[in-house]
């Protein structure tokens, strides 16, 4: 008699990949936060002074961007401004705008790579140091899987002026391989894409790096390194270049605020840095 003996079946299926997005300079042609600055001007949150140095700090921004100090200076000084906002007006201020900040402002070449992971069958993750009340709406209209972004306090309905989880340099790192550990993710073969020196940290974490639009300082890294350096350039409306996509709630987009006062008021601080006198030794 033949008795046979049944075999468990393998899992041979591939681990699973995903592609890390920054996303200022990276998905979005400038600062997704900074045209806040006259919406907030207008509701009482900032001074005249500030609005009118908001964009000499964009040009700042979008020419040297910002080194390590410059950054933690901005978490500083933004997470002062911030406390005692009310998030409720914040909430107000925020629905009536973003649509027509965030619109215009996507990288055409952008989009095209996250629909080509997408096909691959990756998960795309937007991965930001702006606060998540922005990040994460405008992740829902770029079809992205995760959005991990910097958190702030709330208490008794206004921010405190602390920031719970800051999500820069090292930290977004940190941050790639803890969802990497819970989605599955096989980072060796998955990829990442920034403009900035501050997220080598984020591009050493992927086996296919990325230099977006960058910066001087990680344009010679990404040369010595050989990481693929890529240029966008075409900006389009997010309504055009996907026509399906809608917004989300009003209630969604409206807790998008204190990321973009955030924005705003560290590159305020940043240019007025800039501007200071070099102290010669």
């Amino acid at each position: 008699m033949v008795v046979a003996y049944a075999r468990p079946v393998e899992n041979h299926l591939p681990p699973r990949t995903a592609a890390f997005f920054d996303l200022d300079k990276t998905v979005i042609a400038k600062s997704s936060t900074l045209a806040f600055g006259r919406s907030f001007y207008q509701g009482g949150l900032i001074n005249r002074r500030a609005v009118l140095r908001t964009a000499y700090a964009q040009f700042v921004y979008l020419v040297g961007g910002a080194d390590h100090d410059q950054m933690e200076g901005m978490r500083k000084y933004l997470s002062e401004l911030c406390k005692g906002w009310n998030v409720q007006q914040v909430r107000e201020i925020v629905a009536e705008t973003l649509h027509d900040l965030i619109d215009p402002i996507i990288y055409d070449e952008a989009a095209s790579l996250i629909e080509e992971h997408h096909a691959a069958g990756r998960d795309v993750v937007i991965v930001s140091a702006s606060g998540s009340e922005v990040v994460e709406p405008i992740g829902e209209m770029l079809g992205a899987d995760h959005v991990v972004a910097t958190r702030m306090i709330v208490e008794d309905g206004a921010y405190n002026g602390e920031i719970e989880h800051y999500v820069y340099g090292p930290a977004k790192a940190a941050a790639i391989e803890e969802l990497a550990r819970s989605e599955g993710y096989d980072l060796e073969r998955s990829f990442a894409y920034s403009d900035s020196i501050t997220d080598i940290p984020m591009l050493e974490s992927v086996g296919h790096p990325y230099a977006v639009n960058p910066d001087r300082a990680l344009r010679r890294e990404a040369v010595a390194r050989e990481w693929p350096v890529l240029t966008f350039n075409r900006p389009v409306r997010l309504n055009q270049r996907i026509p399906n996509l809608s917004m989300p709630p009003a209630p969604v987009l409206a807790f998008a605020a204190v990321g973009a006062a955030a924005a705003t008021a560290g590159l305020v601080w940043l240019a007025a840095r800039r501007r200071r006198p070099a102290i010669m030794s």
